[in-house]
C-alpha cells in the first residue's frame, strides 16, 4: 500500500508540477497580452492628441469657406525666376589660363553653383539666356568674339535648377549651324528646354501651362511685331496661361533702355505677354510696370565666361509669383528682386555668381531703383514680397 501510495503521490506530484508550469506559461502569456494592450491604448491616447490629416486627391489640404459655407478654391501659385547671360565657355583667341574652361577643368562643374544659395532649386521654373555654343565643332563664324563650351557644360544648367534657356542672341551661331544644332542636342541630353527663333517652349507645372518665346530685338519693325503677336497667340491657343518673352536687345554698357526696347516690350505686353525679360547690355537696367505687367530691361551678365574681369560685376535675379485661379491668371502680383554679383571675388571674375548681403545687397538694389526711376519710376517696389532691405 505504501508503495502504491508513493507511486500515486509521485504521479500526482508530477502532474501538479505540470499544471503549475502550464499556469505559469498561461500567466506569462496573459501578462504579455495585457502589457501589449496597455501600450497600444497609451499609444492611441497620445497619438489622438496629434491632428489627424486626411488628404483627398485633387483637393487642397485646407479649404476656405464663403458666407454660404461653399468651398472657395485657392489659387495655384507659380514662382518664376530669371537671370541674364550664361556664357559657359570661352573665346579660344584669348588666354586659356583663368578662363571658364580652365576653372571648370580644375574645380569641376558643381563649383560654379556654390554661391547661388539654391535660388533656382527652390522656385517652380527658371529661365536664363544661354549666350554660348555647347559643341566640339571647330568651324567658326567670321566675327570678333566666338564663344564655345564643352557639351557636358549643359549639366551646369540642370545642376542649378534651370528648366529652359533662350537661344535668340548674337552668339548662338558662333560655330555656325553645326554649333547651333550641337547646342540644342546638348540641352536635350540634360532635359533642358529652349526657345528662340523657330523654337517655342511650352511646359506644365502644377497643372499650369507656361510658354516662353525668345527674340533678338535690335529693331522695332512690323515684321517682328507680327511674329510676336502670332506666336503669343499660338502658345495661348495651346493652353499657355503664362507667357514669357526673352529679348536680346539694347546697347552694350548702357544703363538706360533705348526707345526700341521700350516700344517692343510694351507692344508685347499689349499683345498678351505676361513678363518681359531682357539681356545683352552686359550691365543691369531698370524695371518697369506697364499695364499691370513687368518689364525687366536688362538682367546683365550672370554666369559669364566672356570676360575674365568685367568692371561692372553687378547683376540680379528677378522672381515673380503668378497666381492662377479656375485656370485663369489673376491680377495678384508678387515679385522679388535679388541682388547678386557675377563673381565671389571683386579682384577678378571667378565665374561663381554669388548672392549679395548687407551693404552690397543694398547698393545693388538702390542701383536698380535708380535706373528704374529713369524709365517710368519704381512703383513696382510695392509688389515686392521682401520689402525690407538686408541690414
Amino acid at each position: 500500500m505504501k508503495e502504491n501510495y508513493k507511486s500515486l503521490s509521485r504521479k500526482g506530484s508530477m502532474e501538479g508540477k505540470k499544471r503549475r508550469r502550464l499556469k505559469k506559461i498561461y500567466r506569462r502569456i496573459l501578462t504579455m497580452i495585457g502589457f501589449s494592450l496597455v501600450v497600444l491604448l497609451l499609444f492611441r491616447f497620445t497619438d489622438s492628441e496629434k491632428p489627424v490629416e486626411t488628404i483627398f486627391p485633387h483637393e487642397p489640404k485646407e479649404t476656405n469657406l464663403n458666407e454660404k459655407g461653399e468651398i472657395v478654391k485657392q489659387a495655384t501659385s507659380i514662382t518664376i525666376s530669371a537671370a541674364g547671360d550664361f556664357t559657359l565657355g570661352r573665346d579660344e583667341n584669348y588666354d586659356y589660363q583663368g578662363s571658364f574652361v580652365d576653372v571648370a577643368t580644375k574645380n569641376g562643374l558643381p563649383y560654379f553653383l556654390e554661391g547661388l544659395n539654391n535660388i533656382f532649386l527652390e522656385d517652380d521654373f527658371t529661365t536664363v539666356n544661354l549666350e554660348t555654343t555647347l559643341t566640339n565643332s571647330n568651324e567658326k563664324a567670321e566675327k570678333t568674339f566666338r564663344f564655345k563650351g564643352e557639351p557636358r557644360y549643359a549639366e551646369i544648367l540642370s545642376f542649378s535648377g534651370i528648366e529652359a534657356v533662350n537661344l535668340a542672341n548674337n552668339h548662338i551661331f558662333d560655330y555656325l549651324q553645326k554649333g547651333y544644332e550641337d547646342t540644342m542636342s546638348s540641352l536635350k541630353n540634360e532635359n533642358i528646354g529652349f526657345f528662340g527663333y523657330e523654337n517655342h517652349y511650352l511646359t506644365e507645372i502644377k497643372g499650369v501651362k507656361i510658354g516662353a518665346l525668345g527674340y533678338e530685338g535690335w529693331q522695332d519693325s512690323q515684321e517682328i511685331r507680327t511674329q510676336i503677336k502670332k506666336e503669343i497667340q499660338l502658345l495661348k491657343g495651346k493652353g499657355a496661361q503664362i507667357v514669357l518673352i526673352h529679348f536680346h536687345w539694347g546697347d552694350e554698357k548702357q544703363y538706360v533702355p533705348n526707345e526700341t526696347q521700350k516700344s517692343l516690350a510694351r507692344y508685347s505686353i499689349d499683345s498678351g505677354a505676361d513678363l518681359i525679360l531682357g539681356h545683352h547690355p552686359h550691365v543691369i537696367q531698370g524695371i518697369e510696370e506697364y499695364n499691370g505687367k513687368f518689364i525687366v530691361y536688362s538682367l546683365g551678365n550672370f554666369m559669364f565666361g566672356g570676360n575674365k574681369n568685367p568692371s561692372d560685376k553687378d547683376t540680379f535675379v528677378f522672381q515673380q509669383t503668378f497666381y492662377i485661379e479656375d485656370g485663369v491668371l489673376n491680377e495678384k502680383k508678387e515679385i522679388n528682386v535679388v541682388p547678386f554679383s557675377i563673381s565671389s571675388t571683386t579682384t577678378h571674375n571667378d565665374y561663381q555668381p554669388t548672392l549679395l548681403s548687407g551693404e552690397e545687397y543694398n547698393r545693388v538694389k538702390e542701383k536698380i531703383i535708380l535706373y528704374s526711376n529713369q524709365i517710368n519710376g519704381s512703383d513696382w517696389l510695392v509688389y515686392e514680397s521682401n520689402l525690407e532691405m538686408t541690414e
